[in-house]
């Protein structure tokens, strides 16, 4: 189009200067025809530019309103009369499955990885009379919901982007719905299509007598978050489980109770429950006396009491959800729904959860392990019950008190809470490759696996990072520690070296006295002397690449650091080092033996110079089994085995020696002050070996004959062509 209006201008300009000088070249253009040219030409100008801008610009064809109630109100909101003769959608599909009932391309590419999410604008919903499909309209709890999509990342009020459709008709307690008048709704929605890619919200499904597990209110196509569902009518990884929501959450502030052991081992405290559960309780009780209490409704409550506020035991009231802290396990029973907002408070109050309800499918157990915050218990065991709690360790007992309260706080909580997991689950089913692994779903916030990736899934080889940080341990040894930091300072991939100090009866150094080097140095001081401070995954740690070194491995050249370094960034998801040791099998004694002699063969690569992934730093300290950790820190030895041991474990492959060098000072060969001296050391170090090996239930170290060397390293070859040139001796 330039093109052309640069040939219009040339021709005019031409035009008007040859008309001046004698005959033009060009004809002259009459007046009236070069006005219809430039308005021609305008013309198809500004048709362009507006196509353009048409075809870019976000635009929709339908409302593109803002779902929200403080706009409108639901008074004000347009009324759809449906006629009798209405279509009623299918009564919904069983065989329903991600691949076959939900049109994934509706979602398409998204560098953001997030599925976006449209809510119908506001409309009340009449029969032909005039009659309203629903005896409560928007209730509080869809309100919530249905607001806090809309201020989230998934929504769009764009509906030609959406992926996914959420009807602004409340479904929640299918107690206050006319099932055809809601049926008949849905069905008149603009983009239902027998409800591919719509997803609807259910708390209280069923009805009397029969208290379906799922909505009956006829559904074709749609997704269901259902609060109550069973395996016969759950199709999994298609629906989600949803918790029935407690509205006691938003109304009680519970104050916060440590785990550990309290008043009641077990505690029953739900209303209406069958009288032959209430019976086996009631036996439960008699054969264990004061470890259980019994709660039920109140009868004697003054006037203006909210009874759903307590619970009473003979005569005695008691608060509730606040009865529950006192308890270390809480009884889950069906009631007449199998979904119960019992399990809420129970969670809320950091009891552990004893579910006993057959065939029910706890909420967001797709991405939650409940074995970590609950008991299953199956109803014709009820009467051994306590027997089965009985044989669980206080300390697990513990773990599954937090993990109870920390699921409430970030599934449970809010509508908003679990309107946000029930979206997130549907947008990892979309984007499994971006989808959240199950240490984000299970692990509280401390554990900041977000700040962390596994090196055990492709691609193994890690971006080009900035380098690795260098973790140094230390107690007191200054002079050694300034040593080791001004050596290390001079290989050119460290990004930033962290020195724990170890001793709580000693100040750090003044900054003033530290070695001055060229990249950040930060000291971290720890709260107790445990060899497990060394593994602790510290913020400061942002590289992927770890070195961890001991205060005094100063023999180590910068080559040979830099060499250990690239190697590492080969295999990421290996222990990369350079002191190699070896277990044995001892036939005689019929145990494995730890061996730190010179030999061919390599199992395992010392801590005290080795580069890992960060990774392994949250294994070590949040996943490590049994009570090897602790085993470490009393014993004040074996954390290099015991992460020898993990690694192994978790990969499946041997570790790396880097380099020919054998000789290190270290405490364990030949430091002249250290634990050397003591002979029990190496017994120690295989007892760890045997007791390791007991935990993880197997031996994971493997024994390789294989060492890495730079390439030339031992050719006659000039010095200076070599990239690794200094590179010590045997």
């Amino acid at each position: 189009m330039k093109w052309l209006s640069r040939v219009v201008g040339l021709s005019m300009c031409t035009s008007a200067k040859y008309s001046s000088r004698g005959p033009a070249l060009i004809p002259r253009m009459k007046t009236k025809h070069r006005i219809y040219y430039i308005a021609l030409f305008s013309v198809v100008l500004l048709g362009l530019i507006a196509t353009g801008m048409f075809q870019f610009w976000p635009h929709s064809i339908e409302s593109t309103a803002d779902w929200s109630l403080d706009k409108r109100s639901v008074h004000d909101a347009p009324l759809v009369r449906l006629p009798f003769s209405s279509p009623i959608p299918e009564r919904g599909d069983l065989s329903c499955r991600m691949h076959t009932c939900f049109d994934v391309y509706r979602c398409g590419y998204n560098p953001k990885n997030r599925i976006k999410v449209y809510i119908y604008p506001l409309q009340r919903y009449v029969d032909e009379v005039g009659v309203a499909i629903s005896s409560t309209g928007l209730s509080r709890e869809y309100n919530d919901l249905l607001s806090a999509i809309s201020d989230s990342d998934f929504y769009t009020d764009d509906v030609t982007r959406a992926c996914l459709f959420i009807p602004s008709i409340d479904v929640l307690n299918q107690n206050s719905l006319r099932i055809r008048e809601t049926a008949q709704a849905l069905a008149l929605l603009p983009r239902w299509d027998r409800g591919m890619n719509h997803l609807l919200f259910n708390l209280l499904p069923g009805g009397p007598p029969d208290y379906n597990t799922a909505l009956d209110v006829p559904r074709d196509r749609a997704l269901l978050a259902g609060g109550g569902f069973s395996t016969w009518t759950y199709r999994q990884g298609y629906d989600i489980s949803i918790p029935v929501y407690s509205p006691l959450s938003a109304e009680v502030e519970l104050p916060e109770r440590q785990p550990g052991p309290r008043h009641y081992f077990i505690l029953s405290s739900q209303t209406a429950i069958h009288r032959e559960y209430r019976a086996e309780l009631e036996q439960l009780k008699a054969e264990n006396g004061e470890a259980v209490l019994l709660l039920d409704r109140c009868s004697n409550l003054s006037q203006g009491v909210a009874s759903a506020r307590k619970r009473c035991h003979k005569g005695q009231v008691y608060d509730y959800p606040q009865i529950l802290q006192e308890s270390s396990f809480c009884v889950v029973l069906r009631g007449a729904r199998l979904g119960q907002a019992a399990l809420s408070d129970v969670l809320q109050a950091g009891c552990v959860p004893v579910v006993v309800a057959d065939s029910y499918i706890l909420p967001f157990s797709e991405v939650l392990d409940w074995k970590r915050a609950s008991v299953v218990i199956p109803e014709d065991k009820l009467p051994e019950m306590y027997t089965i709690l009985k044989s669980i360790p206080h300390r697990q007992v513990e773990e599954m008190q937090r993990q109870a309260h920390w699921f409430w706080e970030a599934y449970f909580s809010s509508m908003k809470a679990i309107g946000m997991t029930t979206l997130q689950i549907i947008n990892d089913r979309i984007y499994p490759y971006a989808a959240h692994t199950y240490e984000q779903w299970n692990n509280p916030p401390v554990v900041k696996w977000s700040s962390v990736n596994s090196p055990l899934f492709l691609p193994l080889i890690p971006p080009r990072s900035p380098g690795f940080t260098a973790v140094v341990l230390t107690y007191d040894r200054v002079e050694s520690l300034f040593r080791v930091i001004t050596e290390i300072s001079k290989v050119p991939s460290l990004a930033k070296l962290l020195v724990v100090w170890n001793n709580q009866n000693k100040s750090p150094p003044e900054e003033s006295l530290w070695p001055k080097i060229a990249v950040p140095l930060r000291v971290v001081r720890t709260k107790e002397n445990k060899l497990s401070n060394r593994f602790f995954p510290y913020d400061q740690i942002e590289t992927e690449a770890v070195l961890a070194i001991d205060d005094d491995i100063i023999m180590l050249t910068s080559d040979e650091l830099q060499f250990g370094y690239e190697v590492w960034r080969e295999f990421p998801d290996r222990l990369v080092g350079y002191p190699g040791r070896l277990h044995l099998w001892d036939h005689e004694m019929g145990k494995w033996k730890y061996e730190s002699e010179w030999t061919n063969e390599v199992s395992m690569v010392l801590t005290g110079a080795a580069f890992y992934h960060k990774y392994f730093n949250y294994l070590y300290t949040y996943k490590m089994p049994g009570d090897i950790k602790n085993w470490v820190d009393n014993h004040m030895n074996c954390e290099d085995i015991a992460m020898n041991f993990l690694v192994a474990n978790i990969t499946g492959k041997a570790p790396i020696k880097v380099t020919p060098r054998k000789k290190f000072k270290c405490p364990e060969c030949t430091a002249i002050d250290g634990l050397s001296l003591d002979q029990t050391h190496m017994v120690e170090r295989s007892e760890c070996i045997n007791k390791f090996a007991s935990v993880f239930g197997t031996m994971p170290l493997k024994v390789v004959e294989h060492r890495a060397d730079p390439v030339l390293y031992k050719d006659d070859f000039p010095e200076k062509l070599k990239s690794f040139p200094n590179i010590g001796s045997l």
